[in-house]
């Protein structure tokens, strides 16, 4: 089992950037693939991006292609969501997710997602 923490969202202008944190504990997080969803007020779950247990493959939404990419760090232990050139519309609760799946795959729907954590607010704004 793995527990999963975000961190990093805030309040940013039109055009900047964040770096969100998603660390985990328990299981080490290659064993997982690891997602990133995102969910605004009145508005379904979306798929931003995610990366194999492996770290071999990465998928990345369309929304956000060109913009957002996904690293982890050497030990393994923390993914982390690059978020440049962020628009209004990228306002979002954002979610780190892992999902027990073989190494190289890299699901995009959240029913595949066993564990989640908590979110972390993410507010585009001028």
């Amino acid at each position: 089992q793995v527990q999963l923490d975000e961190s990093g969202g805030g309040l940013v202008r039109p055009g900047g950037s964040l770096r969100l944190s998603c660390q985990g504990s328990g299981d080490p997080l290659s064993g997982y693939c690891i997602g990133w969803f995102r969910q605004a007020p009145g508005k379904e779950r979306e798929f931003v991006g995610a990366i194999s247990g492996s770290g071999v493959n990465i998928r990345m939404g369309d929304s956000v292609k060109g913009r957002f990419t996904i690293d982890r760090n050497s030990a393994k232990t923390t993914v982390y969501l690059q978020m440049n050139s962020l628009k209004p519309e990228d306002t979002a609760v954002y979610y780190c997710a892992a999902s027990q799946v073989l190494p190289n795959w890299v699901p995009t729907e959240a029913a595949a997602y066993n564990y989640w954590g908590q979110g972390t607010q993410v507010t585009v704004s001028s």
